[in-house]
């Protein structure tokens, strides 16, 4: 393991991070659309409302936390039937409504935790941790960091084995994790994380020129539908981590080409209505090329923003409606031909999946997830770039850093589509 891990705290990650704006599970579908589109990543934390002159400690603030609402979460919630109807309404209603509450996605840490502790959270799901920016600590970005009053062993049970080793101690609570009314917080990411990984690649050799096989990065257990098959079904379930789900063709043998992805980061500063109308009526193939077989014999709603307003501004969802044909640019698409069975080579701005081959560097990967803003790069063979292996996400790099290099060990391809086998 990279002593990098050792001699650094979350602390060091945090510099000249924003300080982080509760969103209130209250607050509008509309509102968190505009939040969204303005942030760094294309989700952010939700909340309830905290109670007026009372001071919080680590615990209650944990559990005023709801889940993460996704740009994905959005456009599944407004292509359902009742909210296809009255799209107004669909728009003023809270986030609640919306966001799929899961606890475990936030973390609230103190600034002296270890960097590897952080790491092991962030392989066990968590994807946000919450540090405070108003405490006063020294810290800094040097070798022993970890040393600093030794306040990470006062707030991670560090016994080997442990299944709770990663949960804050209530029993010897830090000073620093108590809360005030005047206390300031900043978020930090998985993508956090992977940046300040790109920026110490030496000391992570030789894993960083190692091919994704040989580290066993790839990961062939993802979400997938067939092109044919409407687009509404991935709301069945939708995709955990990474919240994406693959587009495919079955081409013979088993074997299955990806020609699109329908997923948070493709969905993140898109046209949320007209998204949700593709979703609702198209089937996967058409919905990510954002076209049809016969554009005449459809048509969708003109809801983009007028001239004046802003991308994701109330205008992306409301002022005068006229009926004109769907085309790709509504969502924020650019296909290249009508055609649905396509080369996905042919394939031209964000309707084109993010991929990488199986011999792939992890730098490179990691490269690619940066540079795109993407939570994961899609994985096809050496020899055919359009045929699918796998998926790398964040979770899968972070354990792959943390651990010695192991053969890859090529198993079974499982293409499994909300929670089942599908046949496609």
């Amino acid at each position: 393991m990279a002593s990098v891990f050792l001699y650094h705290v979350v602390g060091d990650l945090t510099v000249g991070k924003p300080e982080m704006v509760e969103f209130y599970e209250t607050e509008t579908i509309e509102t968190a659309i505009r939040v969204i589109g303005e942030s760094t990543e294309c989700g952010i934390p939700i909340w309830k409302r905290k109670t007026h002159g009372i001071i919080e400690n680590a615990e209650m603030k944990q559990q005023r936390f709801v889940g993460i609402l996704s740009s994905l979460d959005i456009v599944a919630f407004l292509a359902r039937t009742e909210n296809q109807k009255d799209q107004d309404r669909a728009m003023k209603t809270p986030v609640s409504d919306a966001v799929v509450p899961n606890h475990s996605l936030l973390r609230l840490v103190d600034p002296a935790t270890r960097l590897i502790d952080a790491l092991e959270m962030m392989k066990q799901g968590v994807r946000r941790l919450l540090i405070r920016k108003s405490v006063v600590w020294k810290g800094m970005s040097k070798r022993f960091s970890v040393l600093y009053n030794g306040k990470w062993l006062k707030n991670v049970d560090t016994s080997v084995g442990s299944s709770n080793n990663l949960n804050v101690n209530a029993n010897h609570p830090s000073s620093s994790l108590t809360s005030t009314c005047h206390d300031k917080f900043c978020c930090l990411s998985r993508e956090d994380v992977i940046r300040f990984l790109i920026g110490c690649l030496g000391a992570l050799a030789p894993l960083p020129l190692s091919s994704i096989s040989t580290l066993g990065v790839i990961n062939p257990n993802y979400c997938s539908i067939d092109a044919l098959t409407p687009a509404i079904d991935i709301t069945r379930k939708l995709p955990d981590d990474p919240t994406a789900v693959s587009v495919v063709e079955n081409m013979h043998d088993n074997q299955y080409r990806i020609i699109g992805e329908i997923s948070a980061s493709k969905l993140w500063k898109c046209n949320y209505l007209a998204a949700a109308w593709a979703l609702a009526n198209l089937s996967a193939g058409q919905f990510v090329m954002g076209t049809e077989d016969n554009m005449a014999s459809r048509i969708v709603p003109d809801l983009s923003t007028n001239a004046n307003g802003g991308e994701n501004d109330r205008a992306n969802a409301g002022g005068e409606k006229r009926v004109r044909k769907f085309s790709s640019r509504s969502i924020g698409f650019k296909p290249s031909s009508p055609a649905l069975r396509i080369s996905r080579s042919m394939y031209r701005g964000r309707s084109a999946p993010l991929t990488c081959k199986v011999t792939s560097s992890l730098a490179a990967v990691m490269a690619q997830m940066l540079s795109h803003k993407a939570s994961h790069v899609w994985v096809t063979e050496d020899e055919n770039d359009e045929i699918l292996v796998g998926v790398v996400g964040y979770a899968d790099i972070l354990a792959a850093v943390t651990k010695q290099p192991r053969s890859f060990i090529r198993a079974n391809r499982s293409f499994e589509m909300l929670g089942n086998s599908i046949q496609i």
